[in-house]
């Protein structure tokens, strides 16, 4: 089956890219988010809906209140950018220095703007009401406790969120029930022992030898500890230490992230590491320092929720939509889905002008195609 945009979305299409572009033009990171929170509220007005801003600090909301008696849905949209330099050549490339829109929040707007013209069209036939939802800083600011905090999910009983995704082609629709994203946290590691000249080191506690142990030790948790049937990441992704060759370091601090689809594998984790890290410390006779800092929660999909949803995106991408997709990236839609029945869910945004996989999230050169926004809207719409 072909992908079937809804007719009400094609026409307004242009609307939509255009509002996608002009968002990607003006790019602002969290919880400043001031132009395009005003272009979004402003937009919702002309549209007749009430509107509420400065929620979750800069965030907005549009009510659309149905004549006919049913549930309150929520539709969500992350609003801000990356602290990116845009290098892609494009006509709506960033015009802020240093931030641009790598991660497709700009066309999560676009596509919920959409979908909010649209439907404002149908209200006389809504059964319930739908809360649109457009949130700030999900870029590790964790603006979805900012707009719980202030009452976005009052009233409302269930909430769907959207991803452009360029791992994914366009017509394809990825979506789960159950774990669809990770739990992401970070941890810093300060490995503190005895510096001493390179030559004569059976007087010191070589803090490089320790971080070489409790590296490659602590990946005994993804290949040891964790169900092969699930999955886990220990990452070390920054080491820092030592000043010179024949100097033995006196201090090396790692500083790395942990990944799970599970609350138990979360704090398995954390509990191991403090085990391992103990251990290795009482080896080589190091102070060790553990700090381990909470992320986002696993963003777990709820079951009614996703069939919901599932069903809707066939009716607009057919066979596209049979991708049971998992990321062990993290997002704070997880903080919503853990308050009301939640799904959250990809579309796919891979340019079809370039190599599939070469435009990836959080990329200098990131775009999508835009034909993808279409896709976005008439789900959100065809969910209603």
């Amino acid at each position: 089956m072909a992908v079937k945009i809804r007719p009400e979305v094609e026409v307004i299409a242009d609307d939509i890219i255009a509002i996608r572009r002009d968002i990607h033009k003006y790019p602002e990171l969290g919880f400043d988010e001031n132009r395009t929170s005003g272009l979004v509220a402003e937009h919702m007005k002309d549209l007749g809906f009430d509107v509420e801003t400065g929620i979750g600090k800069t965030g907005v909301i549009g009510n659309l209140k149905g004549n006919k008696s049913g549930p309150t849905i929520g539709l969500r949209a992350d609003m801000d950018a990356l602290p990116i330099q845009e290098t892609g050549d494009v006509p709506y490339r960033s015009l802020h220095d240093g931030i641009m829109h790598a991660c497709g929040h700009d066309g999560h707007t676009a596509m919920l703007l959409g979908a909010a013209t649209v439907l404002k069209q149908f209200q006389e036939h809504l059964k319930g009401n739908i809360r649109f939802i457009f949130q700030p800083a999900e870029e590790g600011g964790g603006g979805a406790r900012y707009m719980i905090e202030d009452g976005c999910l009052d009233t409302v009983d269930e909430i769907y969120g959207i991803h452009l995704w360029n791992y994914q082609k366009y017509g394809e629709v990825g979506i789960k029930d159950g774990p669809t994203m990770a739990a992401a946290d970070e941890f810093a590691i300060t490995i503190k022992g005895v510096g001493g000249h390179g030559a004569t080191p059976q007087g010191t506690v070589d803090a490089v030898l320790v971080s070489a142990h409790l590296v490659t030790a602590l990946q005994t948790i993804v290949s040891r500890n964790t169900n092969p049937l699930e999955s886990t990441v220990v990452t070390i992704g920054q080491i820092n230490g030592g000043h010179n060759f024949n100097v033995i370091a006196d201090e090396i601090v790692l500083k790395g992230t942990a990944r799970a689809y599970t609350e138990d594998n979360r704090q398995m984790i954390k509990r191991r590491m403090e085990e391992i890290i103990n251990g290795i410390s009482r080896t080589f006779g190091a102070d060790i320092e553990f700090t381990y800092m909470d992320g986002y929660p696993p963003t777990i999909n709820n079951e009614t929720a996703y069939e919901k949803l599932k069903f809707s995106a066939k009716k607009v991408v057919g066979a596209g939509c049979g991708f049971p997709y998992l990321s062990m990236g993290g997002e704070d839609f997880s903080y919503y889905a853990q308050k009301i029945p939640g799904c959250f869910f990809f579309v796919g945004s891979a340019p079809t002008d370039r190599e599939f996989l070469t435009i990836p999230h959080h990329c200098s050169h990131f775009d999508i195609d835009e034909n993808a926004l279409l896709v976005g809207s008439s789900i959100f719409v065809q969910l209603i």
